[in-house]
């Protein structure tokens, strides 16, 4: 099995998820089988119970897993089905290894960190794997893992000696590290700062895992001294520094890795030059100017409980984004919250209750057959 490891410094919220999924777009445009495992160092058990302003939404498997949102991203850019063990937690990590302990699994041996929760990682990461998740027979060739937060957190440091454990034991071969940090730009200058990229790298790398590839994330294209200055300080060839910078829309950043040559870059990490062809990303191309090239547009109210976070409902607006291109249409949606509509708003807050009834009034609710730019979404969300 060979692995890609997604890693993240500086801030988080810089698009691990999505460039995870991206890089797994890539390789399977080169002919690669892909799966994933997203990483999530907090003590749940799972996103279940989690708030949706915490971390987004949570996303629902076809197993009744409720996992990450980053998971619904994999499976959207894979076309996979993936299982609750395709999430990993710390909670369930630790969950595993006590009940081990309760049961005697370790013969009265003392149970620590090191070596019972890195094997722990280690093990699952190993088995979940090999699990195919695209409809056919047999594990995948390359799975992609990505690891929440940034580096230094302190939840985070027993999946990073786990993933240097796991690096060091299948080879430098099987074993490709990318690590996604921000290129900031201070000042009326303009000048692209690399200094906390620097100090990412050199905290990961004092972590015994050193960066294969740079994925930078910047508003404007990197200039080349910034990629040079990169390269010098970093270690990283200056082929393999990639540039992430606003687009569009997402579907242009497995185009962005392509342009760049980062599957090569990948390909070559993990010695599957000789059997990958050419990335064939022509469908995506095309997706992604038709989404750019839209001009007429249809409005959509958005009812919900957390429409303070609009990742809160990622999926239902991902999926009405996929709905709308079918129909030539470019999305805006108004949100608006369910508390607005109560009667009690109206003593409380009666602008905004004012407000939220007038967008609704303006709305009406149509078939979907987009005879109709006006459309409207009651959402209930417990």
């Amino acid at each position: 099995m060979k692995y890609v490891l997604v890693t993240g410094g500086v801030v988080s919220g810089l698009g691990k998820g999505v460039t995870a999924s991206s890089v797994g777009v890539v390789l399977k445009a080169c002919g690669l089988r892909v799966t994933s495992i997203k990483i999530d160092p907090y003590l749940n058990t799972d996103a279940g119970t989690m708030s949706p302003f915490e971390h987004g939404e949570v996303f629902v498997l076809d197993d009744g897993g409720e996992v990450d949102l980053d998971l619904g991203n994999y499976e959207r850019f894979l076309d996979v089905r993936l299982t609750k063990n395709n999430n990993i937690t710390t909670g369930k990590i630790y969950q595993s290894v006590l009940e081990k302990e309760r049961k005697g699994d370790y013969l009265g041996k003392t149970v620590q960190v090191v070596p019972h929760i890195t094997d722990a990682i280690k093990n699952w990461i190993e088995s979940v794997a090999v699990i195919p998740v695209d409809g056919k027979e047999g594990p995948a060739d390359v799975c992609v893992i990505e690891l929440g937060g940034t580096v230094g957190d302190i939840e985070s440091m027993p999946f990073i000696e786990a993933l240097r454990q796991l690096s060091f034991s299948v080879g430098p071969d099987n074993f490709c590290l990318i690590h996604v940090s921000l290129i900031p730009v201070l000042g009326v200058v303009g000048e692209q700062k690399t200094k906390p990229t620097q100090h990412s790298v050199r905290e990961l790398r004092a972590l015994g895992l050193t960066p294969h590839l740079l994925a930078c994330r910047s508003a404007q294209p990197l200039l080349e001294n910034t990629k040079e200055k990169l390269s010098q300080f970093c270690h990283v060839p200056i082929g393999n520094i990639l540039n992430i910078h606003d687009v569009p829309n997402i579907w242009h950043v497995p185009l962005l890795l392509r342009n760049q040559n980062a599957h090569h870059s990948i390909l070559k990490q993990l010695n599957l030059l000789s059997i990958a062809a050419p990335p064939n990303l022509q469908a995506w191309t095309k997706r992604a100017e038709t989404y750019d090239n839209l001009k007429n547009s249809v409005r959509i109210a958005m009812v919900g409980k957390y429409v303070g976070l609009a990742d809160s409902y990622l999926s239902v607006v991902k999926a009405l984004l996929h709905a709308c291109i079918a129909c030539s249409l470019k999305p805006s949606i108004d949100w608006i919250a369910a508390s607005d509509l109560e009667d009690e708003s109206a003593k409380l807050t009666p602008k905004d209750h004012a407000a939220a009834w007038e967008t609704l009034r303006n709305l009406k609710i149509v078939h979907a057959d987009c005879k109709s730019k006006n459309f409207l979404i009651m959402l209930n969300v417990s």
